[in-house]
């Protein structure tokens, strides 16, 4: 019986086995996203569950879980970055420009990815080379690329007119929105470069311990620099996906709240101020029990003014959880 029991936990089934591959943290947000579930299902079960909201909810979480995922990124290496709702808007606008200017869907991604990473490449080398803190640089920046969005746009908003466009943020694939399924795919791209890849494997060291990470060889400033640029790439691919989904490029996209959004759920998936620590998984996590709140809020008709109580309050629980488990560990 004995010997039963043993290969069994060796071979069978292990509820521990289970727990220690999840990450009991994990688990402990699966709980909190089912614990939203109920309440709002308790409280709007006829809206809130119908098929046509939880796809309200999947799009509303797409470019959100795009720049919650590579601001997971920046926060592992040690950094941060407060400028990517700003860079959003100045990429829908340039966008929306090369679209209006060209009339080809290839010359918008283009042009969004581009400035998308043009302006994470200077935010990259302000604070790398620089040696300005993170936070300066892109609370400055972000004012600067809000400035240069209104400067281009004329404080208007430009439409877009292109269908092929258009589809990235209206179409369906297999009955689920494309922005959906390009979430899904960034999300299994920056899983496999964080936690498979040796560079990604090298942002953990270099955020956990950048003097050993020096030492041992690495060549810190120029992974910094990079993982700057991949933060503004994404953000363009999040404001390429807001201008397909509205039909235009706006120059005040991505000032309702977006970075701060994108913060809290890198927080809350286990990111740690210090850098070193985050998963891809656990920024997903954080924002689905995001999209979930922000929903219900609108479903049960909280007033603007709480949901913006609770949104910052949660950005405040998410740190200070993270610093708790890191003075814990």
């Amino acid at each position: 019986m004995t010997d039963q029991t043993a290969s069994a936990g060796r071979g069978g089934f292990s509820m521990h086995r289970v727990i220690e591959r999840i990450g009991i943290h994990n688990i402990s947000l699966l709980v909190a996203l089912v614990g939203l579930l109920v309440i709002f299902g308790v409280l709007r079960g006829d809206v809130f569950f119908s098929t046509r909201n939880l796809l309200n909810i999947g799009m509303g979480v797409a470019i959100l879980g795009v720049l919650a995922i590579s601001q997971t990124g920046v926060i592992v290496s040690g950094g941060l970055d407060i400028s990517v709702g700003s860079i959003v808007g100045l990429t829908t606008v340039a966008t929306a420009m090369a679209i209006q200017a060209t009339d080809m869907a290839g010359a918008g991604l283009l042009a969004g990815i581009v400035v998308g990473g043009l302006a994470g490449l200077v935010n990259g080398l302000l604070i790398t080379y620089g040696r300005i803190n993170a936070v300066i640089v892109t609370l400055g920046t972000m004012a600067i690329f809000r400035g240069i969005a209104f400067i281009l746009s004329n404080g208007q908003s430009i439409s877009i007119f292109n269908d092929a466009f258009r589809w990235i943020g209206t179409g369906r694939i297999l009955g689920l929105p494309a922005p959906i399924w390009i979430l899904i795919a960034v999300a299994i791209g920056f899983y496999i470069f964080m936690h498979k890849s040796i560079v990604g494997r090298n942002y953990y060291a270099i955020g956990g311990n950048p003097i050993v990470a020096r030492l041992s060889g690495l060549n810190i400033p120029s992974y910094r620099v990079a993982i700057y640029i991949v933060s503004g790439i994404m953000a363009g691919v999040g404001g390429i996906l807001l201008a397909a989904r509205t039909g235009s490029g706006q120059p005040i996209s991505g000032s309702d709240g977006l970075e701060l959004e994108a913060i809290t759920a890198a927080f809350l998936g286990g990111c740690a101020m210090q850098g070193g620590r985050g998963t891809v998984v656990g920024a997903l996590l954080g924002v689905a029990i995001i999209g979930v709140l922000n929903n219900g809020m609108i479903l049960t008709a909280v007033p603007t003014f709480y949901q913006m109580l609770a949104k910052g309050t949660l950005l405040i629980l998410a740190v200070f959880l993270a610093e708790y488990r890191l003075n814990k560990s």
